[in-house]
């Protein structure tokens, strides 16, 4: 991590907007740049803490929900549609965790035109491993207060469902 900075650089730029004729506008720039540098943030610490096991928050996400599955396995397009990334997103996860032996491919039983993609023991317990991991050190001390969590939930839930997202 960086040294932190002596003044919020984002209350600066909508000072800017403001000081820019843009006042209707710096609040909303302001939320919103907010969220992509807590994105940021966040993304850097789940990558730390994955890193020892080789992975990236994408692929984890992936092991994550084939070990959340009834199976262990899900047809690719349905991984797709509930990881909610592109297609070409979730085969190059499965490239990656297939190579490492984490999951396999197999046509699908009932629908030819269907892959389906099934987490292998070894992927099951690194993705247990991982897990326990991300809880502890990211999910248990998010840096959130408790109320401030619940409301982030209920805001980001009403954007996401006004967004079309669900």
């Amino acid at each position: 991590m960086s040294t932190p900075l002596p003044r919020d650089p984002i209350a600066e730029a909508q000072s800017n907007w403001e000081r820019h004729g843009w006042a209707e506008v710096a609040s909303p720039m302001a939320a919103i740049t907010a969220i992509m540098r807590t994105q940021q943030i966040l993304l850097l610490r789940i990558e730390t803490v994955l890193k020892p096991f080789g992975l990236k928050f994408a692929r984890y996400e992936l092991l994550a929900l084939l070990s959340f599955s009834k199976h262990g396995a899900l047809p690719m397009n349905k991984a797709s549609a509930l990881l909610q990334v592109h297609p070409t997103s979730v085969t190059n996860a499965v490239d990656r965790l297939e190579r490492d032996g984490l999951v396999k491919r197999s046509p699908h039983p009932t629908d030819g035109r269907a892959t389906l993609i099934t987490l292998s023991p070894a992927g099951k317990a690194l993705a247990k491993r991982a897990t326990a991991a991300l809880n502890e050190e990211i999910f248990s001390q998010s840096g959130f207060a408790e109320g401030d969590v619940h409301t982030l939930i209920d805001v980001l839930a009403r954007f996401r469902q006004g967004a079309g997202d669900f």
